[in-house]
């Protein structure tokens, strides 16, 4: 599908709008579409997302700002009339092939009226794009442009239902502004909210973003973190029967063995064929992760280190341990710590983690993990923002149905 994006201007130009459009453009076009960015003012910053600078589409092009001060004067001129004209033409030749014309804050704010009203008369004509309005800002309903709106054509633009168009807000906030400007029902209107890239954000690994998009991992809530190589004095049992009795407060828990085989033992292959066999046996072959059945090589420190930061809570139950990084790794990365009470542990940990016997009945070391999750506000903002606030979560249940 070939998709446009208008906005007054594009990244590299910084600002929210600029931002977001930036994001749906990359977003839709790794899903097999043709998009285009078109604006006033910016760059072709990914070389997947063609550019197209028209310059009186700006808010700022000294021609738009000329106008907007007749304009915001209660004064309609010829002056506003040219530049309509003007700007339907190089639209029209501009989205000759586009199919979806998604249009961002053009029909919501009086930065650019001339364009509003370019685009009114484009998409009031047979063979139009489809016409999708996403708005971010109201002016009518945002008291500092209250003085710069006037009753009467081009201002109504911007309070009026336009049937020829899917109407786009960014929070249910802007929805009930929108559907009481308008005049018609919540339902008509579509909420899509902004997100976090969350592979940016964190600084991701490619290899990590791989083992995050094949495991589905920010489905996990909890997410639990082994850091160890598996070897039997690690105890790993304990963590997969700890979040099988887990799992019966919070089933979509999950836990992750980041380490390969314990390489100077042969007896570790049989025991991590039984670990394997307790998992089955619990039925938690999707829920237990063993990251040495996904990849043959050792795991890079920093895909390690990502872990930390995509992880909920670390779990080290181990037997013995002679001192214990992963429990000094946690603590900088800010994560919860439930670990077995050994010496090494309990002198690192002190005052901070949370500590159960290396041979605990795992129902027990469920309820130190489910009592402490409970009550972190942290911890339930974390699970809203993995699970329904990344890109690609708003892109696969919001944006990709609105296109289709």
């Amino acid at each position: 599908m070939n998709i446009t994006l208008l906005h007054y201007a594009a990244p590299p130009v910084v600002g929210g709008v600029e931002s977001v459009m930036g994001e749906h453009a990359r977003l839709m076009g790794r899903d097999g579409h043709q998009v285009s960015i078109l604006a006033g003012r910016g760059a072709q910053t990914d070389p997947c997302i063609p550019f197209t600078e028209l310059p009186r589409v700006d808010s700022r092009h000294p021609e738009v700002l000329a106008v907007k001060a007749e304009l915001d004067a209660g004064k309609v001129t010829q002056r506003f009339d040219r530049l309509v004209g003007d700007l339907q033409a190089e639209l029209t030749q501009q989205l000759a092939n586009t199919q979806v014309l998604i249009a961002h804050n053009v029909c919501s704010l009086n930065k650019n009226l001339a364009l509003t009203a370019a685009l009114k008369k484009i998409v009031e004509k047979p063979g139009a794009p489809r016409l999708i309005l996403w708005h971010h800002d109201l002016a009518w309903t945002t008291p500092r442009y209250r003085s710069e709106l006037h009753d009467g054509y081009p201002w109504d633009l911007l309070r009026t239902d336009w049937p020829e168009a899917t109407q786009v807000t960014v929070s249910e906030i802007r929805r009930y502004e929108l559907a009481q400007l308008l005049g018609v029902p919540d339902r008509l209107i579509e909420v899509v909210p902004n997100g976090v890239d969350l592979a940016r954000f964190l600084k991701l690994e490619d290899l990590t973003i791989q083992f995050i998009e094949e495991l589905d991992l920010l489905d996990a809530d909890p997410l639990l973190l082994l850091p160890v190589r598996i070897t039997p004095r690690k105890n790993i049992e304990l963590a997969i029967r700890s979040l099988a009795a887990l799992r019966a407060a919070f089933p979509s828990a999950r836990l992750v063995v980041t380490g390969p085989l314990g390489p100077h033992n042969p007896a570790n292959m049989t025991y991590f064929q039984q670990l394997t066999s307790l998992r089955a046996s619990l039925k938690l072959d999707h829920a237990v992760v063993f990251l040495a059945e996904h990849t043959p090589d050792y795991l890079p420190d920093e895909v390690i280190a990502d872990f930390y930061h995509l992880a909920d809570a670390l779990i080290f139950p181990s037997l013995e341990e002679g001192f214990g990084i992963p429990i000094l790794e946690a603590g900088l990365a800010g994560l919860p710590v439930f670990c077995a009470d050994i010496p090494p542990l309990r002198e690192l940990g002190e005052g901070g983690a949370v500590f159960f016997s290396p041979k605990a009945d795992p129902s027990q070391v469920a309820r130190l993990i489910a009592h402490k999750i409970m009550d972190d506000n942290t911890f339930k903002l974390r699970q809203r923002v993995k699970q329904e606030y990344t890109w690609q979560a708003i892109y696969k249940d919001k944006i990709r149905p609105l296109l289709t």
